[in-house]
């Protein structure tokens, strides 16, 4: 079954390409365009794209769709509405970009606080005591690695 469908295929789209010949471009000596099946002798030519490609299935019709008049189709939106929609992008994206510039400038601080200063204090549920070398270690590591994925 298998087999005679792709038979049926290959067939298919071996006619088709069948059917369209060749078609031909040139351009003579007085600077006219010319088209034709066969090439002229001595002269460059360049082939065409003959193929047209298939139309879109159009959908069945309401009713009441053909009763009524048709409307003309909306236009894109207004250049106007278009330039506010960027401004408002372009607003949001500047606001994101400074909240990661503050972020980054707060963790490469306190990465530097952790290298430098092996005494350090800190509140863990609710309670401030000093951090020991392998929280300290922990935290320089979490410290580089955010500063690694969302700081250039």
């Amino acid at each position: 079954m298998h087999r005679m469908i792709l038979a049926g295929s290959l067939l298919l789209v071996l006619s088709s390409s069948a059917v369209a010949g060749q078609v031909y471009k040139w351009v003579d000596a007085q600077g006219v365009t010319h088209f034709g099946a066969q090439p002229p002798e001595g002269q460059e030519a360049t082939s065409v794209n003959t193929s047209v490609p298939k139309p879109r299935p159009s959908l069945p019709r309401l009713d009441s769709e053909q009763a009524a008049p048709q409307k003309p189709a909306p236009e894109k939106q207004p250049v106007g509405d278009q330039k506010a929609i960027d401004e408002k992008v372009k607003a949001e994206v500047a606001s994101q970009e400074a909240e990661r510039r503050k972020y980054c400038e707060n963790v490469r601080t306190n990465l530097a606080q952790l290298q430098n200063n092996p005494r350090l204090r800190a509140e863990v549920n609710g309670e401030v005591r000093r951090l020991d070398e392998n929280e300290r270690q922990s935290r320089i590591k979490e410290a580089e690695k955010a500063i690694r994925d969302n700081c250039n």
